[in-house]
Order: structure tokens, then sequence, then C-alpha cells
């Protein structure tokens, strides 16, 4: 059984878009900033991605990274708050298959089987994007400015792995039927919270899917979980000096460990799994 599965079509915007704001172009109908960048890392978090379009992906954010302004990255703390917010941006774009859908592209598997499934392919395309990494700072360290390059990349590479972890986590809950909210920005606020706090979204607790925005504390929540996982990252490139094949090492054995942790919390949750969907009549 082949584990590439076709992702559906063209990502939809968001039901609210986070950050949105005028067109690039002045114009009322063009797509914003914000529209270009989530459709950019709603693309990166594809199971199937060739080697060569992931890293075109990848250039095409750290490019759009740039464009923002992003000149003083440098900065460990200025990378940080960066990320922070632009997780918290592209959240809403990330594209999160309902189980249907799931059992569809993966050949009717289900229950553990599915989970199991959808952490390895996620594990893949984060180890994905390591090695993507790499290929794009061999291009971009054979111009000057030379390491000026680095710091953009990681950032961006590192928004491009949170994203595919946040579509893991939505669709492991899909998996193992613990509701998500429906609307655009309360289920990416609940991604993200489930992301910093690797446990699953308990949809009973007080105030799931109320919340449209990240509050202070959550923030804070995600900015600290992103500085435990990444910080080393940002503020000694050592994905630059380790080399691309440790460094997608590196992602994979973390989005394992993420999703098996969301796994093991949702099963706390629910534990009779989804059945297999009726027959055909």
């Amino acid at each position: 059984m082949s584990g590439r599965e076709t992702e559906p079509g063209p990502t939809p915007k968001p039901a609210t878009t986070a950050g949105s704001g005028p067109s690039p172009d002045g114009g009322p109908g063009g797509p914003s900033a914000g529209d270009e960048l989530g459709a950019t890392v709603a693309a990166l978090t594809a199971d199937d991605l060739p080697p060569k379009q992931r890293r075109q992906l990848l250039t095409r954010l750290v490019s759009q990274a740039r464009a923002r302004g992003l000149a003083d990255l440098f900065k460990p703390r200025a990378a940080l708050r960066w990320v922070t917010d632009t997780v918290g941006e592209i959240a809403p774009y990330v594209p999160v298959r309902d189980l249907a859908t799931l059992r569809r592209h993966h050949a009717g598997l289900d229950g553990d089987a599915l989970a199991e499934r959808l952490v390895r392919n996620a594990s893949r395309a984060t180890a994905g994007v390591g090695a993507a990494g790499g290929g794009v700072a061999a291009v971009e360290w054979a111009v000057t400015p030379t390491l000026l390059s680095a710091p953009v990349l990681l950032a961006a590479e590192t928004v491009a792995v949170v994203a595919i972890e946040l579509k893991l986590i939505g669709e492991l809950h899909e998996v193992y039927g613990v509701a998500l909210p429906t609307a655009g920005t309360q289920r990416a606020v609940a991604l993200v919270q489930s992301w910093a706090t690797q446990r699953g979204i308990n949809p009973t607790a007080p105030g799931v899917g109320v919340a449209a925005v990240l509050g202070t504390a959550a923030r804070k929540e995600l900015r600290d979980s992103l500085l435990r996982r990444f910080g080393r990252n940002l503020t000694t490139l050592a994905p630059f000096l380790a080399g691309a094949a440790v460094a997608g090492y590196l992602n994979r054995r973390a989005t394992r460990t993420v999703g098996d942790q969301i796994r093991a919390d949702l099963r706390r949750q629910r534990s009779v799994l989804p059945g297999p969907p009726p027959a055909a009549p």
C-alpha cells in the first residue's frame, strides 16, 4: 500500500482571515500578504510533495518573509516574536481533512492504523522540510550576503514545521472522534493551543470554541513552547552547522513525539475508536 496520498484541491481561504488588510496592490479584490503567506504554508503541509516542489515552496516562503520586513531576525527575540505572530496568522489556513476524506485518501484505513499513517506521513513531511531547507541554504549561501539568509530561512522553516504538525493534530482529532470547533479562527486557536500544550482538545472544557484570537496567556504559552522546541536553532543556526540530513532526522523525531503524545491524550478522552465507514448500498 502506498504511503503517498493526494491532497485535496486548492486550499480554501479561512472563514476569518487573521491579520487581513488591504491587498498588496492596494485594490480591494486582490489577495492580501497574509493570504499569500497562508496559501504557501498550506501547500507545504501536503503529504506527498516532491522534494523539488517542497524546496520551491520553502523558497517562496522565505521570499514572503523577507517582504514583510524581517531585517532583524539575527536577534533571537525578534525571530521568536515573528514566528509566534506568524504561526497565529497562518493557523486558519492549515487544511484539516474530515474523517471521510482521510479514509478515502488512505485506502479505507481506520482508527489506530489511520492515526499511525498520519503521524508517519507528517514526520516524513517535516523531515522533508529540513532537507529542503538545506537545499535552499546551499543556493542562498552561494551568493552574498551569505549568512544573512540563514535566520530568515530558519524562521520560515520553523513556521512550515509547526503548520504540518497543526494539520496532524487536527486530523488526529478527526480520527479519534474528538470534536474541533468548526469556525476557522476558533479552530485555529484550538489547534495552536493543542500544539503548545501537547494535549488534545477537550471539547467539554470551558471556553473551548469561544476564543477567536490568541489571548495573552495563550500567546505566551505558544512562545514558550516555540522557544523550547526551536530556540537553539534560531539562536545558534544549529541546522546549518549539523547539515540537512541531521535537521531532517530531528524534525522527524520531534513530529513523531508530538503525534504520539496527542494520540495518547485523545485515547484517554475517547476509549472507543470510530467504526469503519458504512458499506455502500
